[in-house]
């Protein structure tokens, strides 16, 4: 979990670096502010994870893989697809957006229930 956190992590800060400057001046105002949502969400729940592993490494047996890989599939949907909409202009892939947010909104409450279940 934490080298699948640590590869999200760099590829959330390259992805706000070539936004910042890649594609300065070329978007929008309202396509870099959608560029920035996917970059801010990428990059928090990349964060996430690595609370997530090492929780998982104090308490192996605490069930936390379904809450990593559901934050790793709702940054892969969310921010993904935000990402391609910007860059493509493939305006229908708004459709999809939610489906990620409701990935990582369920890795917060597995998280929620995992450590209710070992009382943290």
């Amino acid at each position: 979990m934490l080298v699948v956190a640590g590869v999200l992590g760099a590829l959330g800060v390259a992805a706000g670096a070539f936004g910042a400057h890649g594609l300065e001046g070329r978007l929008t105002p309202r396509d870099m502010a959608i560029f920035e949502t996917a970059v801010r969400y990428h990059l928090l729940h990349a964060v996430a994870l690595v609370g997530v592993g090492i929780l998982a490494l104090i308490r192996p047996q605490a069930g936390l893989a379904g809450a990593g890989w559901t934050f790793v599939a709702g940054i892969a949907v969310f921010s993904g697809s935000l990402y391609l909409l910007v860059l493509t202009q493939a305006r229908w892939l708004g459709a999809i957006t939610p489906l990620g947010g409701v990935a990582l909104i369920v890795g917060w409450i597995l998280l929620a229930v995992r450590a209710a279940r070992w009382g943290a």
